[in-house]
């Protein structure tokens, strides 16, 4: 109450002093105040007056109505405000520039995006619509139309300030005479609360997006657990039953094919639930699994690692290398009748791996494709787990067979205990197959 009090004398007090100093100059004109036109001039001080303390009170009301308190800094024509934003300096001020933009009654917006400043002017409310003022309503026609805004966006180390000025279009001498009605004090808090509100949006959306990331990413690995788990395990049933007739018929057989399974389990089952091995990890599980079919297929079957050491400890999606291999024995060389050689061959260039398994046996045929179940599922694992980067492409095998190529971004995992670069796996005596 007493800001409201110092303010209406304050301004009271101005009027005053300068309706006497316009009385001299009136006095100097006329003749003096005591002559007939002298109550003219007193009338229209009186008047004056009258619309003046009008002014304030309805000033001070709006004020009050607006800020829900009145002090110096409520009833000020002008008001500062600094805002600390969590954002860059250029996110900062496209924010900024966002929300002033969108102001009412803007008659003029000049931006510099070097400099990070930006002054806007509003044109303040009539309330008098599109009537002009009454020609009688002196204040009125004195009042300043427009308000300005200015700001500037300061960088920081991990934030930015932000400070707004908020201003009648015109001198600090108008303060001494002329009031606002809480017009820049109104724009202060719509700017400030509009730039907390969009710092909040951008902090919900932020979250909504890493909400949605892990969703996708726990989605990615549910479904590279569920590939992993379709890998068809046919041949251990098809290693068991070879393993129940050796029992009888070649116990020591048996007994090498059984070691042979325990081995490739061993090597196989740590990994089950990891999504992505190393290529020596998988060549380690190969030499495994071939073991048990030289058992089974003895001569007719050889194979050929050409694969630096270099490249062993380099990550590769896990049972890709398998799928490759029993893919070119199933549709390549079971159905030949002399078998044949599988190649695996790695090199890197340019960032990039390829992994290639090759073979000599029948080749792509009408009665085998080679674009079952297993490779469609090796294509998504690769593209689950390396995007579009990878990707698995079949040609012919020069003179027979087929060739597999894997590739992808070239990725260093923990490098493994030392395998040699080259193995070459010399044919055994053929056992019969168990159907």
């Amino acid at each position: 109450m007493f800001a409201s009090l110092f303010l209406g004398f304050r301004i009271l007090a101005v009027w005053a002093l300068t309706l006497v100093v316009g009385g001299f100059l009136w006095s100097g004109l006329f003749s003096g105040m005591d002559e007939p036109p002298g109550w003219i001039y007193g009338l229209l001080a009186m008047t004056l007056m009258v619309f003046t303390l009008s002014a304030i009170v309805g000033h001070v009301r709006r004020v009050s109505l607006i800020a829900d308190r009145l002090d110096a800094q409520t009833l000020g024509n002008r008001h500062r405000r600094q805002v600390e934003l969590p954002l860059d300096a250029a996110t900062a001020f496209r924010v900024l520039e966002e929300v002033i933009g969108q102001m009412p009654r803007l008659e003029g917006f000049e931006r510099s995006v070097g400099t990070l400043q930006l002054r806007a002017l509003q044109r303040r409310a009539d309330p008098y619509g599109d009537r002009p003022p009454s020609r009688w309503n002196l204040l009125a026609r004195l009042a300043i139309k427009r308000n300005q805004i200015t700001a500037r966006v300061t960088p920081g180390t991990d934030t930015s300030s932000v400070t707004l000025l908020f201003e009648p279009d015109a001198g600090a001498w108008v303060d001494l005479l002329l009031l606002d009605e809480g017009s820049n004090f109104e724009n202060a808090e719509a700017v400030t609360h509009a730039l907390s509100g969009k710092v909040a949006e951008q902090r919900r959306e932020e979250r909504a997006q890493a909400a949605r990331t892990e969703a996708e990413k726990e989605l990615t690995v549910a479904r590279l657990n569920l590939l992993h788990a379709q890998v068809e395990p046919h041949f251990l049933y098809n290693t068991l039953a070879n393993a129940q007739v050796l029992t009888r018929a070649d116990p020591e057989r048996a007994e090498q094919m059984l070691g042979h399974l325990i081995h490739y389990l061993r090597s196989s089952l740590p990994g089950i639930d990891q999504s992505v091995s190393t290529l020596g990890q998988e060549l380690e599980r190969v030499h495994a699994y071939l073991e048990i079919l030289r058992i089974r297929m003895g001569a007719r079957l050889t194979l050929q690692v050409d694969v630096p050491e270099a490249l062993h400890h380099v990550a590769l999606p896990s049972m890709s290398l398998q799928t490759l291999v029993e893919n070119a024995i199933k549709h390549g060389l079971e159905p030949k009748s002399g078998g044949g050689t599988v190649w695996i061959l790695a090199r890197e260039l340019g960032g990039q791996l390829t992994v290639t398994v090759a073979d000599d046996g029948q080749g792509i045929t009408t009665h085998s494709s080679g674009t079952g179940i297993g490779l469609k599922n090796l294509r998504e694992r690769l593209r689950l787990t390396c995007g579009e980067q990878a990707s698995l492409a079949m040609v012919s095998n020069f003179p027979s067979g087929v060739a597999a190529t894997i590739s992808l971004p070239y990725v260093a995992s923990v490098p493994p205990p030392f395998a040699p670069a080259s193995v070459i796996v010399p044919p055994v005596p053929e056992y019969p197959h168990v159907p």
